[in-house]
């Protein structure tokens, strides 16, 4: 019996999948604090994502572009339904929304010198215009959001595209956030709200509560700028099929669609982690809609969300987007998330440089997501404007190369066809054939009843509908 006790005492069991130490120490946080945990970043739990999918380049079959001879463009054209200058871009990859706030002005001036080195867009995210990112981005979109925080309409005026925040892919149906930490009396002036306080948006814009409202708004944009720009709608990936269908009868020249892998200055943990779902998955449903909706061809289609490198740039753009927006990998090429000089990550934060997502602090050793006068000085906005170009001009570098390997003199000539899936998992939300076979699951079960239901159906009308028995 002693034996027996000894043996089943030095023996563990195992650990809990279910209470981890990571549950465990959210469980006692919460306890402590009496609120929901706050943070910046993307998601932390493992969802299917880019990784699943593969390029299928030419071989025999497919006459793939030779590198150092034969062009393969990345010019993209957004917003030409009905704006009378749509825009364009070199490249089909600009700087998402990230406001003057939850950046700091150095951040958001260096964003917007490397985006226009690279020839391509910025845009002011929520609370307003600060007039040197005005002044150096060539393309430029204005951000309208629920709260109407830093609305001018002589700003709107300014601007290359105007786009309309529904919502985003880390906290779907819920507002923006901005700790108090970081609302100085220079962030208070521009949202006219007190300094020191935490700022919430609301999660619906006051002035529509469905479709008729939003196209009257839309048409309303569109007269205040003499119909010269685009407007884009911007969504959180939810219920993607019913929401951009709905989206794109409400009149916009581009839908933005945001997975549920998109990041945020600050943000409830829980709704990071619960809401939302992948961007893989999101493209097809999207695409789906507009076909169905006879609009394919007239509304383009930006997405983002948890972007890395021209890879997944290429992928998204083979599943059916015209371009792509990023957002944490530009915080990251401009120095995030990087050890500095100076910096004690682990003893501040409790994590490495690598792994800090405490943007919401306002305590980044980086200078980027913070508004104290002394960190900020660690970044040199022409430095970090260089390294924003160096990021944008290699992924461009990645997509063509991928691009070529398929057979295609445009990026944007990408389709399903050149994509193969890894899991079933990502097959069936992807829509493109598992590795190694033709089967897509759902979607060739859908095909094979359908041939059984006109096979039958043939056989009933060359029976006459009847038989002799």
């Amino acid at each position: 019996m002693a034996d027996e006790m000894a043996s089943s005492e030095s023996m563990g069991l195992g650990k809990s999948r279910i209470f981890t130490p990571e549950v465990i120490n959210d469980i006692h946080v919460k306890a402590d604090l009496g609120r929901y945990r706050m943070r910046g970043g993307g998601i932390f739990k493992k969802i299917p994502h880019w990784d699943e999918l593969v390029f299928l380049p030419g071989t025999l079959t497919r006459f793939v572009i030779e590198g150092y001879r034969e062009k393969c463009t990345t010019k993209t054209v957004l917003g030409s339904r009905f704006a009378k200058n749509p825009l364009e871009l070199d490249i089909p990859i600009y700087i998402t929304g990230m406001s003057f706030g939850a950046l700091s002005l150095e951040a958001k001036m260096a964003l917007a010198k490397g985006a226009s080195m690279a020839g391509t867009a910025t845009c002011s995210g929520e609370g307003g215009m600060i007039p040197p990112e005005r002044d150096f981005s060539t393309k430029w979109y204005y951000q309208v959001i629920q709260s109407r925080y830093g609305f001018n309409p002589h700003h709107l005026m300014l601007a290359d595209a105007v786009e309309f925040f529904i919502g985003q892919g880390c906290k779907v149906g819920m507002g923006g956030h901005l700790m108090g930490q970081k609302v100085t009396e220079q962030v208070a002036e521009m949202r006219s709200l007190p300094a020191g306080i935490d700022q919430r948006s609301p999660a619906r814009h006051p002035d529509w509560l469905g479709p008729d409202d939003l196209s009257l708004k839309i048409q309303e944009v569109r007269e205040a700028t003499d119909y010269q720009v685009p407007i884009q709608l911007k969504l959180g990936a939810s219920r993607v099929y019913d929401d951009v269908r709905m989206a794109a009868k409400c009149g916009p020249d581009v839908i933005f669609l945001d997975g549920a892998e998109g990041g945020t200055g600050a943000g409830p943990h829980i709704a990071t982690e619960e809401t939302g779902i992948p961007l893989l998955a999101a493209i097809p449903e999207a695409r789906r809609a507009l076909e169905d909706v006879g609009l394919a061809d007239e509304i383009d289609l930006v997405v983002a969300g948890g972007i890395r490198n021209g890879g997944d740039v290429a992928k998204c753009i083979a599943l059916g987007a015209d371009a792509i927006a990023i957002g944490s990998a530009a915080l990251m090429a401009l120095g995030s998330n990087k050890e500095v000089e100076g910096a004690d990550y682990q003893g501040t934060f409790g994590v490495s440089a690598a792994e800090f997502y405490h943007w919401h602090t306002g305590k980044d050793p980086a200078g980027i997501t913070t508004q104290d006068p002394e960190l900020r000085k660690r970044l040199d906005v022409d430095e970090g404007a260089t390294r924003v170009y160096n990021f944008l001009h290699t992924l461009t570098l990645e997509v063509q190369m991928l691009a070529r390997a398929c057979g295609k003199t445009d990026v944007h000539s990408l389709e399903p066809e050149d994509l193969a899936a890894l899991t079933t998992e990502a097959s069936a939300m992807a829509r493109v054939p598992l590795a190694g076979t033709s089967y897509i699951p759902g979607v060739t079960e859908s095909q094979t009843l359908e041939e059984i239901k006109t096979l039958l159906a043939k056989h009933v009308a060359n029976d006459g509908g009847g038989s002799d028995v």
